[in-house]
């Protein structure tokens, strides 16, 4: 008993030690239940299948079936023709992660993507990283078989981990594994309809979450002010949280003169929130189709959008 006990706190010194300055997501238990989740992984599944079936090759589990290389190879042989000098079986921990290495390098640069937009490693794809695993496959079906039929707006509720010397810090987001079908990414970017909009249509615990995220971000930069938003619609709708929040993100000063500090009627609300949308249409952040009067009656989809909309740029940056 008490060997056991020790080598279960041993392994989860060794895991902790492996994040150790680095940030990694972690699906939350309950959403590993999620039916559209499921009925991703099944498609994937059953995609990676019929296209290696004259190759004899049969996957039954995401996550311990891709992480050696082997799968991911043979659909970039079959599927893109791309052929690549590593050895048919790695058995070796060293020699799965070198074949890694080489596979997902040619593929990265297939797929064509930015840098910043890759959601997977060859550290997460060999330690069986589901989350990881499932955006690389998504991506793979997105450039090499475009018109498979993928569950749309597939999410799931994560754990950010940032592990450092000084302790471990931890944020609940959400993560979106698929968006809009294929016959929705056909129309045009004005008739989309916008993440925030397929958010609130979400459970209302993942909305809440993604509230909460939000509120997190807002709190964190309005923090040297001295200001505290609690409640995002009410506190946002005349406009002088939203601009001193565009300053403090944007770095510059923006004149009291500019704007109404402690608007008292609806025409210096309609002031100050016009303002900041012209101030996000100059910094090129979408908001064209956000109504100021939307944000001053306290629309939780439009404030959320300039909000949602700020905290990406940031995050981004």
């Amino acid at each position: 008993m008490e060997g056991n006990v020790f080598d279960s706190q041993q392994e989860e010194k060794d895991t902790i030690d492996s994040f150790q300055g680095e940030k990694r997501k972690i699906i939350q238990p309950s959403s590993l239940q999620d039916p559209k989740l499921e009925k991703l992984k099944e498609v994937l599944v059953d995609w990676i299948n019929s296209s290696l079936k004259h190759e004899h090759i049969v996957v039954q589990h995401l996550e311990e079936d891709i992480f050696d290389g082997l799968v991911i190879h043979h659909l970039l042989v079959r599927l893109a023709g791309v052929q690549l000098p590593v050895d048919e079986i790695a058995v070796t921990s060293a020699a799965q992660i070198h074949k890694l290495e080489i596979i997902l390098e040619a593929l990265n640069k297939r797929l064509e993507l930015k840098e910043s937009t890759i959601k997977w490693s060859v550290k997460l794809i060999h330690s069986r990283d589901l989350l990881a695993t499932l955006h690389l496959l998504v991506a793979m079906v997105k450039c090499f078989q475009p018109d498979l039929d993928l569950p749309s707006n597939v999410t799931v509720e994560v754990v950010l981990v940032e592990v450092s010397r000084s302790g471990i810090k931890s944020d609940v987001q959400i993560e979106f594994l698929t968006k809009e079908s294929d016959s929705i990414d056909s129309l045009s970017s004005s008739n989309r309809e916008h993440p925030i909009d397929q958010l609130l249509q979400l459970d209302p615990h993942k909305v809440h979450t993604v509230k909460k995220a939000i509120l997190h971000f807002v709190n964190q930069n309005l923090s040297s002010l001295g200001l505290q938003v609690i409640d995002l619609e009410k506190q946002f709708a005349d406009g002088v949280i939203l601009l001193l929040l565009i300053g403090q993100l944007e770095g510059f000063f923006l004149p009291i003169c500019n704007f109404h500090l402690t608007p008292v009627s609806h025409t210096e609300m309609l002031h100050n929130v016009t303002l900041a949308l012209d101030l996000l249409n100059d910094l090129e952040l979408e908001v064209s189709n956000v109504d100021p009067q939307d944000i001053i009656s306290q629309d939780a989809s439009a404030t959320l959008r300039v909000l949602y909309g700020l905290f990406k740029r940031h995050k981004a940056k």
